[in-house]
């Protein structure tokens, strides 16, 4: 789904204005399904910070951008569905345009879902690529759990239907904060992370079990935020080839100052040895070894711009990710092996790529 945003990416300044382009999740459903406490509940947003941070996006529809501050993924609400007087046409029209990925957010307690059925309906024929999701809320409202397996299967049975195939589907509780459903909230992470990296990598719940790992969490955020910048300055070959790179160096000295380590040749060269021969002479058989931004694999020119997006953006994380992991390790004086970073790179390319597109 990372070529959607790029494609949206390539829309003329005259067609997208000043907008800043970002992974969108757009969620569907009644009125009172639960789409504000789930934006709430996925981001560890206030109700209050949630009301206060949706802005207006059409006459009808919202759109909530997080992390505020530095934005990297933006949640799109529409108006509940069914609502008297309500013609959710154009709206759902003008959403699909820009979204990537659908939560179609319906109640457990409430098996009248036909407009939410006719709706979904609508945006696969137009849109058949759309990724969604089926959210069924209110998990605590129908305790009795065979009353609740009957529920989860009829409305799951009716969205099918609807969208022409299975959707992946997660049943959480949207009580109260101090009562989350974790193990739903997980599960519907998870599931976004397989559909749209860029904002499953945002709102994934850190599980860190070690000291690495719970510092590179403190850092993860300005790595997303240059994959994205990666992603969409690569518009065309001859940008990209200028634009990735500047974006992925500048990055690494980021991380640096970050993990108190001054970038420079000699901390690039010494990294790129350790990334070792599989990766690290991928980088110097397209760029050259005379300087660290041009050892960064950009291959528009091969796979055709959407691709060369896509591939920017997974290849800047884990570049990061890898950088990340040498700079905490070699910080503690133990400078991780050529096979340890190529795992973490590896891993962090898996997660933060589209293999599916």
């Amino acid at each position: 789904m990372l070529n959607r945003i790029f494609r949206r990416a390539k829309r003329t300044p005259t067609e997208a204005g000043d907008e800043i382009v970002l992974p969108v999740v757009w969620l569907l459903g009644k009125t009172g399904a639960g789409k504000s406490s789930l934006v709430g509940a996925l981001t560890e947003q206030s109700d209050v910070e949630i009301g206060d941070g949706f802005q207006p996006c059409t006459r009808s529809a919202r759109s909530y951008d997080f992390p505020p501050d530095q934005p990297l993924v933006r949640f799109l609400d529409t108006r509940g569905l069914g609502e008297a007087g309500y013609d959710p046409a154009e709206d759902l029209a003008a959403c699909r345009d820009r979204s990537h990925v659908l939560l179609v957010v319906c109640r457990l307690d409430d098996p009248v879902q036909g407009v939410v059925a006719d709706a979904l309906s609508d945006i696969i024929r137009a849109e058949a690529g759309m990724r969604t999701i089926l959210v069924l809320t209110g998990k605590d409202l129908v305790t009795d759990p065979d009353a609740r397996d009957r529920a989860e299967r009829t409305i799951a049975a009716r969205m099918g239907r609807a969208a022409g195939r299975a959707l992946p589907a997660v049943s959480l509780s949207l009580a109260p904060r101090e009562a989350t459903d974790v193990e739903g909230l997980d599960a519907l992470r998870g599931h976004l992370l397989e559909a749209l990296p860029a904002a499953g990598l945002l709102l994934e719940k850190s599980r860190a079990g070690d000291a690495e790992q719970i510092e590179f969490e403190k850092h993860k955020r300005c790595v997303l935020s240059y994959a994205g910048v990666a992603l969409t300055s690569d518009l065309a070959p001859v940008v990209g080839m200028v634009a990735v790179p500047a974006t992925q160096l500048k990055m690494l000295h980021e991380l640096g100052l970050r993990y108190g380590v001054k970038w420079d040749r000699k901390v690039g060269a010494a990294f790129l040895s350790t990334m070792g021969v599989s990766i690290g002479a991928r980088y110097a058989t397209n760029f050259g070894l005379r300087e660290l931004a041009k050892l960064i694999p950009v291959y528009g020119q091969t796979v055709g711009a959407a691709t060369a997006g896509a591939i920017s953006f997974a290849t800047t994380y884990a570049l990061g990710r890898a950088a990340a992991y040498f700079l905490y390790r070699s910080a503690q004086g133990s400078a991780p092996s050529e096979e340890e970073l190529r795992k973490v790179y590896q891993r962090a390319f898996r997660r933060s790529s589209d293999e599916a597109d």
